[in-house]
């Protein structure tokens, strides 16, 4: 495995974390450096994407860099049958960095293993999404001015949601006070409790997405109930809507209140919520630029503010 590849937030020090959002922040000022000339990104994504791919894809650009890659597995030779070891060698040929997202938990991690090129995942299933992790740590900074000592309050789907597990992962480092809101069928996998057991995280548990837990928060990490985990349809229908934002729910919310959401939402955030300035998820789709900006060039070895 290269030492500069990223398949889970677990990775990475509290001191590289620190260091990613620093960088992160020299990009939102310098978003043009050409600091990739030469360099090619393969962007290899088995699983639909928009926000991830095209940001990873403009963050290139942006410095400098080509892509080459695929964004639907059916244009692929995997169409025909190829194995993921074979694609990641044949595309090892061509990239100094291979992008990927996968519907298989542990994909990218197995892409490690096969190849020297260094590998960011961008989604393995259900379980790791260390770049958005590293948007939303950004995020969170940039609101909050800090991330220690706060208080993060996910609601919805916290047994699919592959960002809340990354950040919830990263957050360690940080003494923070977790709140999962969430019914019986989508509650946080007991391996992550039991990691927040472990790390001494503080959490509670809840049904009921109350005022109470609204107004105790700084940070409302909103989730998509994700229809294509769920294999039996019914299930997904029964609790697709079970917690929806309302603009009227912030009303006695905490002045520093963040809402931030992955991307896409369904219904779980109604619109009338969209120009309230606690809401911030369309500036954390932005802000993933530079967060994936940064990770490329810690991939490549690359300090732009030393060339």
């Amino acid at each position: 495995m290269n030492s500069k590849s990223l398949v889970s937030i677990d990775d990475i020090s509290r001191e590289e974390i620190l260091d990613l959002i620093e960088r992160a922040r020299y990009f939102e000022e310098n978003p043009n450096l050409k600091v990739l000339d030469g360099k090619v990104v393969a962007t290899l994504f088995f699983e639909p994407s928009t926000r991830t791919r095209l940001s990873f894809e403009t963050a290139v650009n942006r410095l400098g860099g080509r892509v080459i890659g695929f964004s639907d597995a059916s244009t692929s030779s995997s169409a025909k049958g190829e194995t993921l070891k074979d694609t990641i060698k044949m595309v090892s040929n061509y990239a100094d960095l291979i992008v990927m997202r996968h519907h298989l938990e542990g994909a990218a991690r197995y892409a490690t293993e096969v190849t020297d090129v260094p590998v960011i995942n961008a989604g393995d299933g259900s379980n790791q999404h260390p770049s958005q992790t590293m948007l939303d740590l950004y995020s969170i900074s940039k609101t909050q001015g800090r991330l220690n000592d706060l208080t993060i309050t996910m609601v919805g789907d916290l047994k699919y949601g592959r960002t809340v597990h990354s950040l919830l992962m990263a957050m360690r480092y940080f003494n923070p006070t977790f709140n999962f809101v969430a019914c019986d069928e989508l509650q946080m996998p007991a391996e992550y409790r039991r990691f927040c057991d472990r790390n001494g995280i503080r959490y509670s548990e809840h049904k009921d997405f109350s005022p109470e837990v609204i107004n105790s928060s700084d940070i409302l990490y909103m989730t998509r109930v994700q229809r294509e985990r769920f294999t039996d349809i019914m299930e997904y229908e029964k609790v697709k809507n079970l917690y929806t934002l309302h603009n009227a729910m912030l009303a006695d919310a905490k002045g520093n209140l963040k809402v931030l959401h992955p991307l896409p939402r369904i219904n779980e955030i109604s619109q009338d919520v969209d120009d309230n300035p606690k809401a911030y998820y369309f500036e954390q789709a932005r802000n993933g630029l530079f967060a994936r900006q940064a990770i490329i060039c810690r991939a490549l070895d690359i300090d732009p503010q030393k060339l």
